[in-house]
């Protein structure tokens, strides 16, 4: 079959007029690749809201108790960057049953896509940075809970360190969560991940992708995992607004077609989620994020 898109269904959430997170971003995502080959021979997933059940092995009882019931106070909300709302649990919660829905599909297939996720700032027990539940962890905690697989690596190469992630994972050696990303970006107190590999300002396409390449393949060696979560943020992107970074669409594409590849080439599963990008232009955001479904279907072509 096709690989997969998992889509989610828009909601509108209140959120103030400087807000620098572009909701709409997931629509406009979806409505370009559905003009394209990418999401024309696509199979798409609806995915159904996650469990509570699913969220406790990953997020504390009194965070989830606090978040699902509008119990966050007004520092809870302003780390979080929302305004909490029943519309806005309710997305969160379609955006992490669809990372779920990623893994599996993945784990079925080969190569899955999400056109949503990443929300790689979320704790165990607060929500940060614009990330309210960890949809990386809850994936991989499921996927590990299920018995679907035993090691899983986590390539996160958003912009942003993936510190909850790693504080989440920090004691479990079956999760090894790699974060390159900009050494001077947020968040100011970073965690420690299994390998961090800090970028300096400025870091163009050529250099990115050597130290990628550098790092990634001796992972996949080392560590042998039964599934790669990949967290494709194009928060990179030289236009990006909160970034800081300089990559080129160009070198997006080389970038996820890499990732892409050398995960497959070694036999392992990948599930792929979209992860951040900033820019009021929203064709111009969602044609990055578009990207990655882009060289996920030039490679599926290839193995046709």
């Amino acid at each position: 079959m096709p690989f997969p898109l998992i889509h989610h269904p828009g909601y509108t959430i209140d959120l103030p007029t400087n807000h620098p997170f572009p909701m709409a971003k997931f629509r406009v995502l979806k409505e370009q690749l559905r003009k394209e080959s990418a999401g024309q021979a696509s199979h798409w997933l609806i995915p159904a809201p996650v469990a509570e059940s699913d969220l406790r092995r990953v997020h504390t009882h009194d965070y989830l108790q606090r978040f699902l019931t509008g119990k966050l106070d007004d520092a809870a909300q302003r780390r979080s960057g929302f305004r909490w709302s029943e519309e806005l649990v309710e997305r969160t919660r379609l955006e992490v049953g669809g990372t779920l829905l990623t893994v599996e599909a993945a784990l079925e297939n080969g190569l899955a896509c999400n056109t949503a996720g990443g929300t790689h700032h979320a704790h165990a027990d607060a929500a940060s940075g614009y990330c309210l539940l960890n949809d990386l962890a809850v994936a991989a905690a499921h996927a590990l809970a299920r018995r679907w697989v035993k090691r899983i690596l986590i390539v996160d190469l958003d912009v942003h360190q993936g510190d909850g992630t790693a504080l989440i994972f920090r004691d479990d050696d079956r999760v090894f969560t790699f974060s390159m990303h900009g050494a001077e970006n947020f968040p100011a107190r970073k965690q420690q991940s299994d390998l961090d590999v800090p970028l300096p300002r400025g870091t163009k396409d050529e250099d990115y992708l050597a130290i990628l390449d550098a790092h990634l393949s001796k992972l996949l060696d080392q560590i042998a995992p039964d599934l790669v979560i990949y967290d494709a943020g194009v928060d990179v992107h030289a236009d990006d607004r909160l970034g800081h970074l300089a990559l080129s669409d160009e070198g997006l594409m080389r970038r996820d077609a890499y990732v892409i590849r050398l995960c497959r080439e070694a036999d392992t599963p990948i599930a792929a989620v979209i992860g951040g990008g900033y820019d009021r232009d929203l064709v111009a955001l969602a044609n990055r994020h578009a990207q990655l479904h882009r060289a996920a279907y030039r490679y599926w072509l290839e193995q046709r």
